[in-house]
């Protein structure tokens, strides 16, 4: 059996919001892979759920109490198909005190995500931008948030805590976009 790749610390931006996330509240990580976010909110004392199309590096998490891991391809290739717009293999009314998205990108999943935050739930959303084609991959527009983008997709359905767009130097240089966002109309704490 090959060793498994050891897992990328989480993302700093992930970190940062977590704790605005309702204290038990159950947490969606979005294309999950190997769950670095996944653990962090798990071991935070959250239930968790892991969406992704391949699950091979949560086979350790299997079984594990407050840990749900669901296989879905979100960007079924059949305009019909029901995941192209939802969320795969989750009860349409799921509703969730978080949603982590990091490094994925797939727009037409955008209006599942904010019906599927709880009152009060935080979306915490970090990924590629244009101009990061000149960092590599991923350097099809396709793959990369448009400017603002992020602030257009909650414009009026969520408010902004913080966002950011431009030139990162770490984990490795790149062009990202990111956002956290809570739904409702409640005041923040500042």
């Amino acid at each position: 059996m090959p060793t498994p790749h050891p897992l990328s610390p989480p993302s700093a931006w992930v970190e940062r919001f977590a704790p605005l996330v309702r204290a038990g509240g159950p947490v969606l990580d979005l294309a999950c892979g190997g769950g670095r976010h996944l653990r962090l909110f798990h071991r935070r004392g959250h239930p968790v759920v892991g969406l992704d199309r391949d699950l091979g590096g949560l086979a350790d998490l299997e079984g594990s109490a407050g840990v749900t891991l669901i296989q879905a391809d979100l960007e079924s290739s059949d305009p019909g198909h029901e995941s192209s717009r939802s969320l795969g293999s989750l009860p349409a009314d799921s509703r969730f005190a978080g949603i982590v998205v990091t490094n994925y990108l797939h727009r037409p999943l955008f209006p599942a995500l904010l019906a599927a935050l709880e009152p009060g739930g935080v979306l915490i959303y970090e990924t590629f931008a244009d101009g990061n084609a000149r960092f590599g991959r991923p350097s099809s527009p396709d793959f990369l948030l448009r400017r603002g983008e992020l602030l257009e997709a909650v414009h009026g359905r969520l408010q902004v805590v913080a966002f950011e767009q431009g030139e990162v130097s770490m984990p490795k240089p790149a062009v990202v976009q990111r956002i956290c966002a809570v739904a409702g109309d409640d005041p923040l704490p500042l």
